[in-house]
């Protein structure tokens, strides 16, 4: 059998963090803020999503697969996360985040803050 042949070469892909962290350091010097990775979690949170958010969240997944950054739900989320605390320190009110609940509470009625999910929606352990 020649050289190289039957075994498998691995090529180093650059990871999620790498994949979605901003071209630019923020005003306050940097992205500072990073995601666990493969590790034993000690926390949990329930996070309930509408059929739909979770079928996004699936292909948000599938298409990170396609693009060669394989990766879990949990680490999409712990991802995102990390992404928009990051932009929220850095940006405050200007961030994503804080525009995009800000937003959000202008539009929701007054006891929809009320901790208790709609019906119809699918829990996903995070």
């Amino acid at each position: 059998m020649a050289a190289g042949r039957g075994r498998t070469r691995r090529v180093s892909l650059p990871g999620v963090a790498e994949l979605l962290r901003p071209a630019a350091p923020g005003p306050d010097g940097g992205d500072q803020r990073q995601a666990s990775g493969r590790e034993r979690h000690t926390q949990k949170i329930t996070v309930y999503l509408s059929a739909e958010e979770l079928l996004d969240l699936e292909r948000a997944r599938l298409a990170l697969l396609r693009y060669g950054a394989a990766a879990d739900r949990g680490r999409i989320v712990r991802e995102a996360i990390a992404v928009l605390l990051a932009d929220l320190d850095a940006r405050g009110t200007d961030s994503l985040l804080a525009r995009r609940i800000a937003n959000a509470n202008r539009a929701e009625p007054a006891d929809a803050g009320s901790g208790h999910h709609p019906t119809g929606t699918t829990e996903s352990a995070v």
